[in-house]
């Protein structure tokens, strides 16, 4: 069965979410050190590591769904008939901490950033912020999310997902006039490093969105960083 690891929970009131979703075939404890990192750069925020439902069918860990014969074809279906669940996980978690999308972010690797992508698109919104690493949209986007700002992030080296999905991501984004970042980290592989954990977190902290999550931060400057060929 799989499970959850809730790093911090805060006794104070709760002021903000993170949900981070690890890769295919991977588990909770991959994203520990992410986790860890967020929980001290917000101690009033809440941070869970969240276990994808499936045990995964490569022989480890967990998945939200098979990879195994996917293609471009299929692809979008099988994430298509996860996503409910997604968003089921997605809302528990708000429960818990008795706050609302608005004080909610996503941040996904790999099939964790898929899922996230995904459903970044769902109406209502159920996130203020989704962080996609080394992940890709199982199709690009045909409007922009209204209260959802995105964080795009890969490795040029990355050789699982390549990161021109990013930079396609990134000009479909920016034609829909969404509020988004994207980076491209040059010599970084299908892996998360110490660089891009602190841009995830700086992301954060200083891009200040159209929306509300905004109010808990400090005061900024909405930006956009265009994805590098």
């Amino acid at each position: 069965m799989s499970y959850s690891i809730v790093i911090q929970q805060p006794s104070a009131p709760v002021k903000q979410l993170f949900l981070l979703f690890h890769g295919v075939g991977a588990s909770p404890e991959s994203l520990l050190p992410v986790a860890q990192e967020l929980a001290h750069a917000f101690p009033q925020g809440m941070v869970v590591c969240v276990a994808a439902p499936l045990e995964s069918d490569l022989g480890a860990g967990y998945q939200w769904f098979s990879v195994q014969g996917i293609t471009e074809e299929n692809r979008l279906a099988r994430v298509q008939e996860a996503v409910p669940l997604f968003a089921k996980e997605v809302q528990h978690w708000q429960s818990v901490a008795q706050l609302s999308e608005k004080e909610t972010a996503l941040v996904g690797f790999s099939q964790g950033a898929i899922m996230a992508l995904h459903a970044s698109t769902l109406q209502p919104a159920i996130a203020a912020r989704v962080v996609a690493h080394s992940g890709r949209y199982a199709e690009l986007p045909s409007r922009a999310p209204l209260k959802t700002t995105l964080h795009l992030i890969h490795g040029k080296k990355d050789e699982v997902i390549e990161y021109r999905h990013c930079v396609e991501a990134a000009h479909r984004l920016q034609s829909l006039g969404a509020d988004f970042t994207a980076d491209i980290i040059p010599f970084l592989g299908h892996q998360m490093s110490e660089e891009s954990m602190d841009l995830l977190i700086n992301n954060l902290k200083a891009h200040v969105p159209k929306h509300a999550w905004a109010a808990a931060m400090e005061t900024g400057v909405p930006h956009a960083n265009p994805a590098q060929n």
